[in-house]
């Protein structure tokens, strides 16, 4: 069985990187035709698949292309659709970036939980890629890499120079039975378990790089109301959701980039001061090891 939304969901906000309000209306679609972006803003009203092999940029994101259209910041968005057992979805967008909303991915994966599921009967088999060697991906002394495992589990470390964050691991597994999960068999865990620990995870930025970033032509749309904002004397808008939020969001992010894949590999994936270009190489040599 495969699944879609029972009804649509609808959100506007502001994109982090261009600053342009759009909206976002995901609408249920048929059985086999996965998650995909429609940019209803533009002539033909282009598809862009949230694939791997859309991706077209990994900047500070994950940007999705296709032809001259293209999608940015995606990966909160299709974490919350994938872990919430959300299979085909037509997301319909008026504009080249994913709204921020709060910095998280609470409120999209609260929206599809409201919303709800409907089953769909599918003579197509869910690709479970169940992984007999690892795979490495490095950058210096930043790598990501996938094991083999008995369950789909996901473990972050990140380590700054700046007292409030400094070294952070988390390592995060949906449930007892999300092998099982992975085979499509149950969802309620993967679910439930993304809303409490990863989706509410909101993202961060260290205060003496926003103005290089912004000179560079990027947060254009980031405040103190959708991103942590750390200086050398803390944060400056806390609370903190949870103490170590800003890893927690680090694995939100890898779970969006690894969505691409259409399921999750049943392996123990692993992060190290990665970053969403090492996410999607992994994504990458997953995608080269299943074709043989």
């Amino acid at each position: 069985m495969q699944h879609t939304l029972a009804s649509e969901i609808n959100q506007t906000g502001v994109g982090l990187h261009s600053g342009i309000s759009t909206q976002v209306r995901i609408r249920p679609s048929e059985a086999g035709s996965g998650r995909y972006f429609v940019r209803v803003d533009l002539p033909n009203t282009p598809i862009i698949p949230a694939q791997v092999a859309a991706v077209n940029q990994t900047v500070l994101s994950t940007q999705l292309g296709k032809g001259e259209a293209h999608v940015r910041t995606v990966e909160h968005l299709l974490a919350s659709l994938a872990t919430m057992g959300v299979d085909n979805a037509r997301i319909e967008i008026n504009g080249p970036e994913v709204p921020l909303l709060d910095g998280s991915a609470k409120e999209w994966a609260t929206a599809i939980a409201s919303v709800g599921l409907v089953s769909q009967p599918s003579s197509e088999d869910r690709v479970l890629r169940v992984l007999e060697e690892p795979i490495w991906v490095r950058q210096g002394d930043a790598f990501v890499c996938a094991l083999p495992s008995e369950e789909v589990r996901f473990t972050y470390g990140i380590d700054f120079d700046v007292k409030a964050i400094g070294n952070q691991w988390y390592s995060w597994s949906p449930g007892s039975d999300s092998f099982a999960t992975a085979r499509g068999a149950s969802r309620t865990n993967f679910a439930e378990s993304f809303l409490t620990e990863i989706a509410p995870a909101r993202t961060f930025g260290l205060l003496h790089q926003i103005e290089q970033l912004q000179q560079s032509g990027l947060i254009k749309g980031g405040s103190l109301d959708n991103a942590l904002v750390c200086g050398p004397e803390g944060w400056l808008n806390p609370p903190l959701r949870f103490a170590n939020e800003p890893v927690r969001h680090k694995i939100l992010d890898l779970v969006g980039d690894l969505s691409l894949l259409g399921t999750f590999p049943c392996a123990h994936v692993l992060a190290y001061k990665a970053s969403h270009n090492l996410h999607i190489q992994l994504a990458q040599r997953i995608l080269e090891l299943a074709d043989g």
